[in-house]
C-alpha cells in the first residue's frame, strides 16, 4: 500500500537524518484547493549511507528533498541531522545548519551563477562563513576543483557558460563539499546529462563519498541507476511511500506492484525480449490536488482491491509491514524490515 508509517524507520541513534510525518502542500490559486505534492512521507538516513529516492516524475521525490533543505519549509514533519533540527530554526541558526547539509542540483548549468568566475563559486561557502584565510580558501578551492577533475590552473577563472554540463555539475559537487557538510542531497544529478557523462559523475560522486565520508541522497527516475549507487531504496507514487527495502531485495522480489511496474519498464538490451510481456499499466495518473483515499496507486493497480481504498485512511497507531495485497504476513519477534515499507493502519 502506497500510505503512511515510521515502522520502517531505525532506532534514532543509528541514524544521521531522520525525518518524520512529512507533509508538503502548495495553494492553488485563490481556489481554496492545495496541491499534496508530500504526504506524510517518513525516511531516515545512516552516516556514510546512500539513499535511493525514485519514481515516475510528479511523485514528490525532489519536494522531500527540497523540504529537507528547508526550500521551502515543510507544511508539517518533523526531521533532524544529528539533533539539530532546520525545521524549528530561522535565521543565522537555521544557516549554520545547512552548512551539515548541501544540495546539488538537477540543472547543473542553470545552477550557478553566469556572472562569476569558478573560483568564486566553489569559495562562496567558505567566505560567507569565514573559514581560513584568502591563501587558505584559495588552496581549498585549487583541491576541490583538483578533486572533481578539473584543472584550477586551467578552469579557476573561467564562468560556468565555457563549461559542458558534466563540468557544471562537477562543479556543483566541489561547491557542495568543499564546507565539510554530513549530507548531500542529489536531486537527478545525472539526468540532464549523456549517458558516457552520468558514468563519469557517477564514478565522481562514489569517489567523494568515499574519500570525505559523505551521506547521500539520491534523487532519480532510472532504477538501473538508483540499485548502483545506493545502499537502501525508497519508491515514492504520487507523494506517498510505496516501498522501502535494500537495492537487490527490492530488484529481486518487489512487494508493491508500483515497484514491480517500475522494474518492468526497464529496457532489457535483448533483441529477443518481447515488450507486450512486460507489466503494463493503465489508466491515469491522479490528480495531486484530490489523490484517491486509502492507496493512492489503487485507481492504476492490477491487483486492487476494496481494502485498498480505505486501508491507511483512519490511523489507530499499530505499525504493519504492508506493502501490497499480498504482502500481508508478519514477521517474527524482533524482526527487521529492511524490504518492505512500514504501515500506519
Amino acid at each position: 500500500m502506497a500510505g503512511s508509517g515510521t515502522a520502517h524507520l531505525r532506532d534514532p541513534g543509528e541514524t544521521l537524518l531522520r525525518v518524520e510525518h512529512l507533509v508538503v502542500e502548495f495553494p492553488v490559486g485563490r481556489t481554496g484547493l492545495k496541491v499534496h505534492a508530500v504526504s506524510d512521507v517518513s525516511l531516515d538516513v545512516k552516516e556514510g549511507e546512500t539513499l535511493g529516492l525514485v519514481g515516475e516524475s510528479g511523485c514528490g521525490k525532489s519536494t522531500t528533498g527540497k523540504a529537507i533543505m528547508q526550500l521551502p519549509r515543510p507544511t508539517v514533519g518533523l526531521g533532524g541531522v544529528r539533533g539539530h533540527r532546520p525545521d524549528a530554526l530561522k535565521g543565522e541558526e537555521l544557516r549554520r545548519v545547512r552548512t551539515r547539509m548541501k544540495m546539488i542540483f538537477q540543472d547543473p548549468i542553470s545552477s550557478l551563477n553566469p556572472r562569476r568566475k569558478v573560483e568564486d563559486i566553489v569559495a562562496e561557502g567558505l567566505r560567507i562563513w569565514k573559514v581560513g584565510s584568502r591563501e587558505e580558501q584559495q588552496r581549498k578551492v585549487d583541491e576541490m576543483l583538483l578533486a572533481v577533475g578539473l584543472d584550477p590552473a586551467l578552469q579557476r577563472g573561467k564562468r560556468p557558460y565555457q563549461f559542458s554540463g558534466g563540468q557544471c555539475q562537477r562543479i556543483s559537487i566541489a561547491r557542495a563539499v568543499i564546507t565539510d557538510p554530513k549530507l548531500i542531497i542529489c536531486d537527478e544529478p545525472v539526468s540532464a546529462l549523456d549517458v558516457s557523462v552520468q558514468a563519469q559523475i557517477l564514478n565522481l560522486l562514489e569517489e567523494m563519498k568515499a574519500r570525505y565520508g559523505l551521506t547521500l541522497i539520491f534523487i532519480a527516475h532510472d532504477l538501473a541507476v538508483v540499485k548502483n549507487v545506493s545502499d537502501r531504496i525508497v519508491v515514492m507514487y504520487l507523494g506517498k511511500i510505496c516501498e522501502v527495502g535494500a537495492p537487490d531485495v527490492v530488484y529481486r522480489q518487489p512487494a508493491h506492484p508500483y515497484t514491480a511496474a517500475l522494474l518492468a519498464a526497464i529496457p532489457v538490451p535483448d533483441p529477443d525480449a518481447r515488450p507486450d510481456e512486460r507489466v503494463h499499466l493503465g489508466g491515469e495518473i491522479p490528480s495531486p490536488i484530490a489523490p484517491p483515499s486509502g492507496c493512492r496507486f489503487r485507481t492504476r493497480c492490477p491487483k486492487a482491491q476494496e481494502r485498498c481504498a480505505v486501508r491507511g485512511a483512519r490511523r489507530s497507531g499499530r505499525s504493519r509491514r504492508a506493502s501490497s495485497p499480498r504482502a500481508t504476513s508478519r514477521s517474527p519477534p524482533g524482526e527487521r524490515l529492511p524490504t518492505r515499507n512500514g504501515q500506519t493502519v
